[in-house]
């Protein structure tokens, strides 16, 4: 738990930043305590400001997907930042990073670099309304695409409601653009586009959500969405801002065997450095300034630092075996937890994807967010301060998916079996 120079830290903060953190869920508010301040971190290991020393499956919530402060990744940096780390110009390295981004995502014939999700997503967004030439956007309940003001909506009462504003600050007016429906729920989407059928300018879906914890979609969805868009004349936006890379070389669009009219990236592809990326097919992506007449720019969109750190992440990734191991360590950890759970008598959902997965403590699986919410979050708000006392760092919350790198070794994945056996009650 936090110790003196955390404690001290957040009491400076709380007078400086608002919450004393500078996003919400690393204040700890859903799991209580208070958040531990990191100095450190190397491999699959963190180190707080206290000397203390944890195993890490937040990975700063994906991108570490080699682990933190790769070698190969670090020494690059290192070059980079001598020959300068902003130029506002372009640069060879956006284009080879383009390159290894396209050849890893056929789906897209062009990218346009950002410096987050979130700019990815409100891009991604605006030229899908700029191509089809309507205003509203269907989402998915319990899906996260950035903090953008059309996506900060929920469903009202039932999916064919109209959103209403779930933040403060966003306009009515925007959120009136906003179709809320249940994820792995066609129909929930069908009733959708049949009542506003000339309307919907995309339907945008996260390849596989893990803002709701790791949920993976049913058999079909994804493919259904993509047919039912294409009917419709709607464009499908496919956030792999999470999941692309996290699955396997070319994210969930590939596991689940689509080709989406656009892809949203981040996290992995800047290698940890703040970057995003929207792309499609050219027909949409040549709409784009300076191209055509959508506007979108970014002082340091395709910055050197973080182009750097994402091609050496990507030439890594292609390597041989890489995906293998990456998901056979995260194999073994969750069919580690469900045998400890099983064994207890504790009813648990471990739900994996790839090297994502997340424990919720729920009785039957999660398949939307309605069962997300309806796991029991005081369980695991316990689980999480007994795992973190035993030096295991999870997400701070039920609704956050957990990651593993290549750096987890067999040694990390036994010691966390053996924190989750003293942990979960």
């Amino acid at each position: 738990m936090a110790g003196r120079k955390s404690t001290s830290l957040l009491k400076r903060a709380v007078r400086l930043i608002p919450g004393g953190v500078n996003s919400p869920v690393r204040a700890f508010r859903a799991v209580g305590g208070k958040p531990l301040f990191i100095e450190r971190a190397r491999g699959s290991r963190i180190y707080d400001v206290d000397g203390g020393e944890y195993i890490d499956y937040v990975g700063s919530w994906g991108p570490m997907i080699l682990g933190h402060a790769h070698p190969v990744v670090s020494r690059a940096l290192k070059k980079a930042v001598e020959r300068g780390t902003s130029f506002g110009a372009p640069t060879g390295l956006e284009v080879e990073l383009a390159g290894l981004v396209l050849r890893a995502f056929p789906s897209m014939d062009m990218v346009r670099f950002v410096n987050s999700g979130t700019e990815a997503t409100m891009s991604a967004i605006r030229l899908a309304r700029a191509y089809t030439g309507r205003e509203r956007i269907i989402k998915f309940e319990g899906c996260y695409h950035g903090h953008a003001d059309s996506l900060l909506v929920r469903a009202g009462s039932g999916a064919t409601t109209l959103g209403v504003p779930d933040s403060p600050g966003v306009p009515q007016s925007l959120a009136r653009n906003t179709y809320n429906a249940v994820f792995n729920d066609l129909d929930s989407v069908e009733r959708l586009f049949k009542k506003d059928p000339k309307g919907i300018a995309c339907v945008i879906v996260e390849g596989v959500p893990g803002n709701m914890g790791v949920v993976p979609p049913g058999e079909g969805f994804l493919r259904g969405l993509l047919d039912m868009t294409h009917h419709y004349g709607a464009i499908l936006i496919l956030d792999e801002v999470m999941s692309g890379f996290r699955l396997c070389y070319g994210g969930a669009q590939k596991v689940y065997g689509i080709e989406p009219d656009m892809t949203c990236l981040g996290k992995v592809i800047g290698g940890g450095l703040p970057v995003g990326a929207f792309g499609g097919r050219k027909e949409i992506m040549e709409l784009l300034a300076p191209s055509g007449p959508v506007y979108q720019a970014g002082t340091l969109s395709g910055n050197p630092l973080a182009m750097t750190a994402g091609i050496e992440t990507l030439k890594l990734l292609r390597q041989g075996g890489t995906y293998r191991d990456l998901i056979s360590t995260t194999t073994t950890l969750c069919n580690g937890i469900r045998e400890i759970a099983e064994r207890k008598g504790i009813p648990c959902q471990v739900q994996q994807a790839g090297s994502m997965f997340t424990l919720f403590f729920n009785e039957k699986p999660v398949e939307n967010y309605n069962d997300a919410k309806n796991s029991d979050l005081k369980r695991f708000a316990r689980f999480f301060s007994r795992m973190l006392k035993h030096g295991v760092y999870l997400p701070p919350s039920q609704f956050e998916a957990a990651f593993v790198s290549i750096a987890h070794t067999r040694r990390d994945v036994a010691r966390t079996l053996d924190a989750v056996e003293r942990s979960i009650k």
